[in-house]
């Protein structure tokens, strides 16, 4: 049986989907926490010297759900799983332009406070995790939606297989999976 909360939320995309713009204004609040949760684990695997911020990412990745027209979320779990995978492609996007050699990709960033640590990782990395993503997610679906759960929106095992309707079991035999895959590809001498 549902939470309060989480019935609170599909009220609100329930009305959203309705044509109540002023919904769009309820639902933040609501899941501000946990989206702002979401962003700075999204953030905490992005390179030293990245300029968006936890907040900023929150409401671009907020912006972008609903800038157009109404994404049909079904509960809070779905747009959860929006709003995460919205925030890696913001960061995906930003390392894309960061790496663009007319944006001076090429240059690495040096803080002075932590002269030890001072290489800024290369943008490729994000990139090349991106494109590894993209095979996985042509290949299997339901693999790709346990990374998305699980790595980026910060879901347990448990939580991952709620959300897809698997056993748990099945999640952690192919997190197990995906894990060895993409460690492969991302440290083979072609990525």
């Amino acid at each position: 049986m549902p939470s309060e909360p989480d019935v609170r939320v599909t009220q609100i995309l329930q009305a959203i989907q309705g044509g109540d713009l002023e919904a769009r204004d309820d639902l933040l609040p609501l899941l501000y926490s946990e989206l702002r949760t979401l962003a700075a684990a999204q953030m905490s695997r992005v390179a030293p010297g990245q300029t968006l911020q936890a907040t900023a990412l929150v409401h671009e990745a907020y912006l972008r759900l609903f800038g157009g027209k109404d994404p049909g979320f079904e509960n809070r779990r779905h747009f959860l799983f929006a709003a995460a995978r919205a925030m890696h492609d913001i960061l995906v996007e930003q390392a894309r332009r960061k790496a663009a050699l007319r944006r001076g990709g090429a240059w690495k960033r040096t803080e002075t406070e932590h002269l030890v640590l001072a290489i800024e990782a290369p943008a490729e990395d994000m990139l090349a995790l991106d494109e590894a993503l993209t095979r996985l997610e042509k290949d299997d679906l339901r693999k790709y939606q346990i990374v998305q759960l699980r790595f980026f929106a910060g879901l347990t095992a448990e939580e991952t297989a709620e959300a897809l309707e698997i056993s748990l079991r099945t999640v952690e035999r192919e997190w197990s999976y995906i894990r060895a895959r993409l460690h492969q590809e991302l440290s083979s001498p072609d990525h």
